[in-house]
């Protein structure tokens, strides 16, 4: 009989994939929304989004070439707006305004529990969309439908970023 023995030196190992697993748990169905499907009034936030589908997931990430996880695609394609948001989950889970979950519209955020409270998010595009960084196991950034048993069965809220960028004191008082 094989005898396994446990060293303490795989521990750290071991935290280091868990922690590398990303956002979300098990690899889902991916829906691709082709640039020119986009529709033409969608919001820009919305726009943006799509067009990351398939860059890469990458823990930490926050921009094309870097890749993404799950909050870094948000604060990337609001910042490019000229919105500066959060950088984690639970921050812009916190601090951004709750909307009733039938009244979200496009460019909303929305909340999952993967594995605590506001471990996840992805930006809403319509039609229970929504795209999103899961995990290193799907590898890139995706859409989603938020009917697919996995989503709808840890999805609990969402939350509207501030549809204009605040002005500084020295924008209001000097004109920018």
């Amino acid at each position: 009989m094989l005898k396994l023995r446990f060293s303490p030196a795989i521990l750290p190992i071991a935290l280091l994939a868990a922690l590398l697993a990303g956002c979300a748990g098990d690899d889902k169905k991916a829906l691709n929304i082709a640039p020119q499907a986009i529709p033409a009034d969608a919001p820009k936030v919305v726009a943006e989004a799509l067009q990351l589908q398939g860059r890469p997931y990458v823990y930490g990430g926050a921009s094309p070439t870097q890749g993404f996880d799950c909050s870094g695609l948000v604060y990337y394609v609001y910042n490019r707006q000229g919105l500066r948001l959060p950088r984690d989950t639970f921050s812009l889970a916190t601090q951004l305004p709750a909307v009733h979950p039938e009244q979200r519209r496009p460019g909303d955020l929305l909340f999952f529990n993967t594995d605590k409270p506001y471990s996840h998010v992805g930006i809403y595009v319509g039609d229970d969309r929504f795209v999103h960084a899961p995990s290193s196991r799907t590898g890139r950034v995706m859409v989603s439908d938020l009917n697919q048993p996995y989503w709808r069965e840890r999805f609990i809220g969402v939350r509207r970023p501030p549809s204009q960028p605040a002005l500084s004191m020295n924008e209001a008082c000097f004109g920018g």
